[in-house]
């Protein structure tokens, strides 16, 4: 887990991303969040965003930040019977997934940014659903696949049947 910030306020006042990765898949997520968000606030949003989809994780990592006080690290094991491992926040190569992760993000939202402005938020879920969809070498399939053992129907993927259905 890791957190973008600094980023230019939304119409509904988020100024962040919370990203949360999944180590076994690869998969992301991709969470407008405000930098002031309760721990309390952060804490149901993971559970109903992660959680509820998925399962309850075995080890959270995630670097340091002062958002995540003990009382959260203590609610959230509680809550989740879970176990936690802090990267230390000066050796990122310890969380180097979440590195390359949010690179690759900051790289997608520049475009965002550079078109929508304070938009971005209204495309983060197309912006995770491409990252999500992408072919990765480590895991030699795209993480959506690597989730749900099949292709991604995505509008590309119509576009691909219906060509190849029409032309035999």
């Amino acid at each position: 887990m890791d957190f973008i910030t600094k980023l230019p306020k939304t119409s509904t006042r988020e100024d962040a991303i919370w990203v949360i990765i999944d180590r076994l898949t690869k998969s992301a997520y991709f969470l407008p969040i405000k930098e002031t968000d309760s721990m309390e606030k952060l804490t149901r949003q993971y559970l109903k965003e992660v959680v509820s989809r998925h399962d309850v994780p075995v080890l959270i990592i995630f670097d340091r930040y002062s958002k995540f006080t003990s009382h959260f690290r203590q609610s959230l094991n509680k809550a989740l019977g879970t176990q936690l491992d802090m990267s230390m926040a000066y050796h990122p190569q310890m969380d180097g997934q979440s590195e390359r992760t949010i690179q690759t993000l900051e790289d997608m939202l520049c475009v965002c940014m550079i078109n929508f402005r304070k938009g971005w938020d209204r495309h983060l879920p197309l912006v995770e659903f491409s990252y999500n969809n992408s072919y990765h070498t480590s895991i030699k399939a795209s993480l959506f696949e690597a989730l749900y053992s099949r292709k991604c129907r995505s509008l590309v993927y119509w576009a691909e049947i219906e060509y190849a259905h029409l032309t035999g």
